[in-house]
């Protein structure tokens, strides 16, 4: 299929251009409409998190719920169409294409894939359930797990018009986005009247987190060179300057949701650990969903257990893929993968970090390796919850 690339300063001009419009339409006829208090019908979830951390597999726990629409980083269609723009740069553009998703509003991918398009036209549409199912596709039930490949076998060739159909037949919509560093960026779409909207904060180890990017090193340089404003040049981050403003900005987004947070934060911001949700799959999961209003069905119980229960960490092919591996130990395989000086240096550029989402640092190779030591320190109950902050008057 032959595809027609725009320059990014036109799709940049066409998304300044409809969000000024939308922005004064919606002024005009809210100023006509009484203000209400009352809630939009569907959840909308938003998993903020970054590259390697477990998002994916945080995403699938979602997707596979019989209740949810999930879309797995539709702001990638952002950043690969302009590419030579910075991630701070973009962000209102990747915001207003995730407050399109949310309201299943699918004409905004007209400015990133202006041609006629299929599902699978759509990244990583695969590993939405629900689109793998009634009515985007006939080939699965909404009960059913469901495979990326037999998704991709089965579900391919059905038209983009049924993403926008699936979405407005679910009660929640949740989308996983790594395109985000800056907390206050979302404040529009927390406010905006038209979404109910809550934040899951998923982090992990930065070691952890630098142990599995060594395994996907080339896909991963040019989002790399848009984190580090090179202007469309690829980075393949030898020095971690990209986890340093990875840990940065996780420390940015957990500061401003929990040190004087604004009120509109209130039982909308959790923050997850990976190596807790790991370590007590059923218990952390639970918690995700009392706070997405979900309940965990014994289906996803069963599911749950066995890709969490696996042999071994699974293998380097599997990168960006959920299969079924011992979760413990891919938390864990950082510490006997890693040379102690690049720990060394992880810990340098990302010490803020490591302390405050409550790791431990090692100071010696024989700390790094004695798997005895827990380098996971252990949380109060809803520490990392907005609701456990209580301002100082």
């Amino acid at each position: 299929m032959a595809r027609i690339r725009i320059p990014s300063t036109i799709v940049i001009l066409f998304v300044m251009v409809q969000t000024g419009f939308l922005l004064f339409m919606y002024a005009r006829y809210s100023s006509f409409m009484p203000q209400s208090e009352e809630k939009p019908s569907q959840v909308h979830i938003l998993i903020l998190s970054s590259w390697r951390s477990g998002s994916s597999f945080v995403g699938q726990l979602f997707s596979q719920h019989p209740s949810v629409f999930y879309l797995m980083e539709p702001a990638w269609h952002v950043w690969v169409t302009m590419y030579q723009n910075s991630a701070k740069v973009l962000h209102m553009a990747v915001r207003d294409l995730v407050r399109s998703v949310f309201l299943c509003d699918m004409s905004v991918f007209d400015a990133y894939m202006p041609w006629k398009r299929n599902l699978s036209d759509l990244f990583q549409w695969a590993v939405s359930r629900a689109l793998c199912s009634a009515p985007a596709c006939d080939s699965f039930q909404r009960t059913d797990i469901t495979s990326e490949m037999a998704c991709k076998t089965l579900c391919g060739r059905y038209p983009f018009s049924k993403v926008e159909e699936a979405c407005k037949t679910y009660s929640h919509v949740v989308i996983k986005e790594v395109r985000f560093f800056d907390l206050k960026v979302l404040y529009p779409l927390l406010t905006d009247p038209s979404l109910n909207l809550k934040i899951i904060h998923l982090v992990r180890d930065p070691r952890a987190v630098v142990k599995s990017r060594e395994q996907s090193v080339k896909a991963l340089a040019r989002d790399n060179g848009i984190v580090l404003s090179t202007n469309g040049t690829k980075v393949e981050d030898g020095k971690y300057k990209v986890m340093q403003e990875i840990c940065r900005s996780h420390v940015q987004i957990y500061e401003t949701a929990t040190l004087k947070p604004p009120n509109f934060l209130k039982d909308r911001y959790l923050m997850i650990r990976f190596e807790d949700l790991v370590k007590d799959p059923l218990s952390e999961i639970s918690e995700m969903y009392k706070f997405a209003d979900l309940s965990l069905t014994p289906i996803l119980k069963s599911w749950i257990y066995n890709i969490t229960h696996g042999q071994g960490p699974g293998k380097k092919r599997e990168a960006f893929k959920i299969t079924s591996r011992d979760a413990v130990s891919v938390s864990q395989a950082w510490r006997n993968v890693l040379s102690f000086q690049k720990i060394k240096k992880i810990q340098e550029v990302c010490k803020g970090a490591i302390n405050m989402l409550g790791y431990q640092l090692v100071g010696s190779e024989k700390e790094q390796r004695d798997l005895s030591l827990d380098l996971v320190l252990p949380r109060r109950q809803n520490q990392f919850s907005w609701s456990s902050f209580n301002p100082k008057h």
